[in-house]
Formats: C-alpha cells, sequence, structure tokens
C-alpha cells in the first residue's frame, strides 16, 4: 500500500476543505443552464424550483444564519455572495459578515482597514489574507465597509491549525493562556457523519490500517475539526453580542454541505436558531439535463454553476505544483509540551 506523508494528508484536507470537488456531481430539468462562469441559477432544494436572488433574500432575511458554500475563487460564487449580502441588507440594515477567509488572530488588523485606519495593501499584509482576495472577496469587504457592517475574521488561527495537524491536539498545550482562550471551549467537538465524509473523501483509494497513516490522518482531522469549531464559536459569539443582527458567513462548500462541518456544530451548540446553507454544484456545459435529486440534500438551495477549467492534464506537474505551494508550511516550527 502506497504510504501517504503528511505533508500530503495536509495538502488533501486543505483542498478539501478550500471547498475543492474531488468529483463534479452531474446535475435535471428545463433550467437554463448558466451561461458564463460568472452566472449562477439558485434552486430550491424543496420545491426543485429557480428562484430569483430577490425571492430567495425574502427568505432568508427570517434566517438567524446564512450559509453560503463555495469554491474558492470561483467568480459565480463570488458574484452570488456580494449580490445576496446586498439584498440582505437591505431587508436588515445590521446585518453581520462572518468570513472563513481571515483568521481570528488577524480581527483587529481587519477592524483597523473598515475604520479607515489602513489602506487596502496594509490590510492584506497586516491580515495575511488570501492570494485572491483581491479578485474574489474584495467586492463583498467594501460593501461591508460602506455601510458600516461588522465583519468577523471566523478561522482558527492558521499556525495553530498546521501545528495540530502536524502534532496532534496537544499542540494546544504550547499556546498562551490568551492563545487558548481565544479558541472555542471544546475545539473538537464532532459528528459521525462528517468523520466518515472526511475519511473517505482523504483517504481516497489507499484506505487507513496503517497506523501512522491513521494518527497522521486523525491530527488533520482534528485540525479541520478546530476549524469548524471555531467558526461555529465565532458565529455564536457574533449572534450573542447582536442577538438581533443576522450573521451570513461564507466558507468552503465541505465545512458547510449536508448541514455538516461548521453548520452541524452550530445546531449542536444552538439548536434554537435557524440556520439556512446555500451550496454550489457544478453544471457540466455537456450536459443539458441535469440531475437534481442526488444533490438535494447538500443545503437549503443550491447554486448551480459551471465548472471552473481543468488545472493540470499532467499529474506531475500537478503533484510539484502541490509540493511547492505547501513547502512553506512545513517550515512551521510546532512544540508541545
Amino acid at each position: 500500500m502506497t504510504k501517504l506523508s503528511i505533508a500530503t494528508l495536509i495538502a488533501v484536507a486543505m483542498l478539501i476543505s478550500s471547498g475543492c470537488a474531488l468529483t463534479q456531481p452531474q446535475v435535471e430539468s428545463s433550467i437554463s443552464a448558466p451561461a458564463t462562469l460568472y452566472e449562477s441559477v439558485v434552486i430550491d432544494s424543496n420545491s426543485r424550483q429557480p428562484v430569483s436572488l430577490e425571492e430567495i433574500s425574502n427568505t432568508l432575511s427570517k434566517a438567524d444564519i446564512i450559509i453560503i458554500g463555495e469554491y474558492h475563487g470561483h467568480p459565480a460564487s463570488h458574484l452570488l455572495q456580494a449580490r445576496l449580502l446586498s439584498y440582505l441588507h437591505n431587508h436588515n440594515p445590521h446585518i453581520t459578515l462572518a468570513m472563513e477567509q481571515f483568521n481570528l488572530d488577524h480581527q483587529s488588523d481587519l477592524n483597523n482597514y473598515l475604520a479607515g485606519k489602513t489602506g487596502e495593501a496594509e490590510m492584506i499584509e497586516d491580515a495575511n489574507a488570501w492570494d485572491n482576495y483581491r479578485g474574489s472577496y474584495r467586492a463583498i469587504v467594501e460593501y461591508a465597509r460602506a455601510h458600516n457592517l461588522p465583519v468577523i475574521a471566523a478561522n482558527a488561527p492558521a499556525k495553530t491549525v498546521r501545528c495540530i495537524g502536524r502534532i496532534g491536539p496537544d499542540y494546544l498545550n504550547a499556546l498562551t493562556e490568551n492563545q487558548r482562550q481565544q479558541l472555542p471551549a471544546q475545539p473538537f467537538l464532532d459528528t459521525p457523519a462528517y468523520r466518515e465524509k472526511f475519511i473517505k473523501a482523504i483517504s481516497g483509494s489507499h484506505g487507513s490500517n496503517d497506523p501512522a497513516i491513521s494518527e497522521r490522518m486523525a491530527n488533520v482531522y482534528k485540525a479541520q475539526l478546530l476549524r469548524d469549531n471555531t467558526m461555529a464559536s465565532r458565529i455564536l459569539q457574533a449572534r450573542n453580542n447582536h442577538p438581533e443582527h443576522p450573521v451570513l458567513h461564507l466558507t468552503g462548500t465541505f465545512h458547510s454541505e449536508e448541514n455538516l462541518g461548521t453548520v452541524a456544530l452550530l445546531k449542536e451548540r444552538a439548536p434554537e436558531l435557524s440556520v439556512v446553507v446555500l451550496s454550489p454544484v457544478f453544471w457540466e456545459t455537456k450536459d443539458t439535463s441535469p440531475s437534481l435529486e442526488p444533490q438535494l440534500g447538500k443545503g437549503d438551495f443550491l447554486y448551480l454553476i459551471q465548472p471552473l477549467p481543468k488545472e493540470y492534464r499532467d499529474r506531475d506537474r500537478q503533484n510539484k505544483a502541490m509540493k511547492t505551494r505547501f513547502s512553506g508550511r512545513t517550515e512551521t516550527h510546532c512544540t508541545s509540551e
């Protein structure tokens, strides 16, 4: 059996948590396909009928928490998010925006930008914004800034996530008291269905019978759980601070589809709150009759989008690019006590 290195496991886990599809399921009916990579078609999973953003915003405005799953970097996901925020803001001027794309230890850096104390380039550097910030998230952050909407840096600190993925939960012992207090009280709260989905996605055909692989995989999964638990905790903190303010949260679709991940943890921690999930589904341009039925459980609403072009057709080049992409992260110094 081929052995998987910890770097490979972490790399695959990063791709999974980013919302990258390992498969592109086909999606039915007489619904018109999105004509460009910027367009999406929103479907009500109950009625199986298309709905406009205006119609969906009427429904979403009654929810406590709205989660839009995304494929990171997909223009249709980000255009939908920005438009939907503006519609929801028209319904409730006090909406809060929460984002997986910023880590909680950079909340003050994000606040400084929203308050006009720093420029965009400074914020991108100070807050360690994602490489695709300008193309993917600038529009929605600028809308929030222009309308004085709070923006919550919802994700766990990057170093903490990486080190837990490498050496396990004991890394939390190396954190200062202040760093530990920023994390949720139950950082690894879990659900069996999510664990099964994650292990299946990350292990693929290799299985997990090798004890070394099993231990590494367990650590990588704990890192994933820290992300989800932290995002759930940050969303609920925002709700506790402003009970009447709905929260719109942006995250990779793996964290939210099928009501798993962050969504399951929200419902575990605050079952009294209503959570509505929008999930992306790829519609291949060659498919004239998509099948919605297998996808309906992914969210209360689906939004159909064209798949992005295939990045690599040469597997060796793909592996080399992935190794280069994640090589810098292996330099992080992790110690536990």
